[in-house]
């Protein structure tokens, strides 16, 4: 199978398995979810899918030398996301969204009840080691290490945001190796490079103001669209097109659902005001803190630069915003 990656260029993937998954529904269904959510009114532009990532974390593995195991499990990652990703924790309000975990709550039952096991099945897999994320430290780590879920959503964030050129993904890329089951960066500056582009992105997308309007327009709309039966909690596990065309025939005759799809449409001023708002949101905040060889030995850009430290530290905090409409 031929297959171009808008991060890393001309691919061939010939492996059964990976080409089984691949065509699978589980992975073909994310093919038509918005890794932000509904990302164009807000951005500008069209956001990376679900599948372009999960298929970008396959090759950055592969690329790397990973287990195949360990590729797999990078592949299979997202499969349990919902329509529009992460805000389907603003529309069943699971704690205060800050955390975004109902993708992880849910992602071995999705696992288990897809085709997945049965592809393993067939390949001699153990779905149980898939599913045991402590097997595999490159694919997944705690914030904020390293890793390839990580390193992948960010640069392809960037290009789609045209925040990194061409040839300095591929002087990341080739900058960047693996020691010891960990990500290292083969020089500070590279670190570094990375570090701060990944900080950039966090302030003005992952966790920023316009973010977290989405979230909360998105998931009132989605929200009163399922008190009123016009869509059903089973809906939301198909893809965003589905979702917003089964909602669309009922925007003539209802007057609120009309003026839900316009606020989140960008259709009604808001800004942030802590002393006078209607909503209080709350954005999961992400950042790295890149390990790097110096003079032959692994530290973390923190322990090189005590300031980025500090960064790290503010910057894993959730961010809160009080959302003033009108």
């Amino acid at each position: 199978m031929h297959y171009f990656d808008r991060v890393y260029g001309e691919q061939e993937i010939t492996e059964p398995l990976v080409l089984e998954l691949i065509e699978s529904p589980v992975l073909t269904r994310l093919k038509d979810i918005d890794s932000a959510g509904y990302s164009k009114p807000y951005y500008g532009v069209k956001y990376h899918s679900r599948f372009e990532h999960s298929v970008g974390v396959f090759l950055l593995l592969r690329k790397f030398e990973a287990p195949f195991k360990e590729q797999i499990a990078g592949l299979v990652h997202d499969v349990s996301h919902s329509a529009f990703s992460h805000s389907i924790d603003y529309i069943l309000e699971e704690g205060s969204g800050s955390g975004q975990v109902h993708q992880d709550n849910i992602f071995e039952e999705y696992v288990r009840r897809s085709e997945i096991p049965e592809s393993f099945q067939k390949y001699k897999i153990d779905l149980d080691y898939i599913l045991d994320d402590e097997n595999f430290p490159l694919k997944e780590r705690e914030l904020p290490d390293l890793c390839a879920d990580r390193i992948d959503y960010s640069l392809r964030s960037a290009v789609d945001f045209k925040s990194i050129t061409p040839q300095a993904v591929k002087e990341l890329l080739d900058n960047l190796t693996t020691i010891d089951n960990q990500w290292v960066y083969k020089d500070f500056a590279s670190a570094k490079k990375h570090a701060d582009l990944f900080l950039k992105l966090n302030q003005n997308y992952y966790a920023g103001f316009p973010t977290a309007v989405m979230y909360r327009t998105l998931g009132d709309y989605l929200k009163y669209a399922m008190e009123q039966g016009y869509i059903s909690r089973d809906d939301l596990y198909t893809t965003d097109k589905i979702v917003l065309e089964k909602i669309r025939p009922h925007l003539g005759a209802d007057e609120k659902l009309k003026f839900l799809f316009e606020r989140l449409n960008r259709g009604v001023p808001v800004k942030n005001d802590s002393k006078n708002y209607d909503a209080v949101v709350f954005c999961k905040s992400r950042i790295i803190d890149p390990p790097c060889l110096d003079n032959g030995k692994i530290k973390k850009l923190s322990e090189l630069e005590p300031e980025w430290g500090r960064v790290v530290q503010k910057e894993l905090l959730p961010k809160q915003y009080f959302l003033k409409f009108g």
